[in-house]
């Protein structure tokens, strides 16, 4: 049973990290992926796959949604995406374009012996950040309301 719940957010998580990849390809095709301000947009992406497997989760359970379920939806889904991302990085800065991390950062790049390691925990710490506070603010949208109506 929790398989079959978590089948749903973890095929979202595969998904938005796939368009996490696409999208920092593009950015490397036209030479911005070393800045910095463009990863803003990795927010974006991962807020939107995990407000949409949170929608769905609760359009397929129906009545029986709760928060807890919505939440861990959501979290699944952006913690699958940010991890999947973080090995693409990871893979991408060591063996694809070596020079990447240190157009980066040439100063930081030359003062740490581990700065692929330092950036791939960076990546990985921000995409797990993003992904609990949007988590937590969707689900303001998506939880029933104990109020009664009046």
């Amino acid at each position: 049973m929790i398989m079959k719940n978590l089948t749903l957010p973890i095929r979202f998580g595969i998904v938005t990290s796939a368009v996490l990849v696409a999208y920092f390809l593009i950015l490397a095709l036209l030479g911005k992926h070393t800045n910095v301000f463009f990863s803003l947009f990795n927010g974006v992406i991962t807020g939107f796959g995990s407000y949409e497997t949170i929608k769905y989760t609760k359009l397929r359970q129906g009545k029986g949604f709760s928060y807890g379920n919505g939440f861990t939806a959501g979290v699944t889904t952006g913690f699958v995406a940010t991890l999947l991302f973080t090995i693409f990085f990871a893979f991408y800065a060591t063996e694809l374009d070596s020079g990447f991390l240190d157009e980066l950062s040439t100063a930081w790049s030359k003062d740490y012996k581990n700065f692929q390691g330092i950036v791939s925990f960076t990546v990985a710490i921000m995409g797990f950040a993003t992904t609990l506070v949007l988590t937590l603010s969707f689900m303001q949208l998506f939880k029933t309301s104990n109020n009664s109506k009046k």
